[in-house]
């Protein structure tokens, strides 16, 4: 789930699931035209591929804090910022 200035989008991918979040978040914050594409899983799956193509990060076994980094590395000009609950004190990384 990528949380948006007050909404929320559900990422319904079985695989690689962060991957298609970031892509989706990243749309949204930059007006992509192609965001509603994305959130419903249209035309997303290559640029996922690419991302992790182009980052090296392997989610075959889930994503933990050294892919978290990989990723924040990689798009520096965002910040990524997980929850492990509800609330906005919850922050994981």
């Amino acid at each position: 789930m990528a949380h948006l200035r007050h909404s929320i989008v559900e990422v319904k991918a079985e695989e690689n699931c962060l991957a298609h979040a970031l892509i989706i978040a990243i749309s949204r914050v930059d007006n992509d035209p192609n965001y509603n594409a994305y959130r419903q899983d249209r035309k997303v799956r290559p640029l996922v591929q690419n991302l992790l193509e182009t980052t090296g990060i392997d989610l075959s076994n889930g994503a933990r804090i050294p892919e978290l980094v990989r990723f924040q590395e990689h798009f520096r000009y965002y910040k990524i910022v997980v929850y492990q609950g509800l609330s906005c004190e919850d922050v994981m990384f």
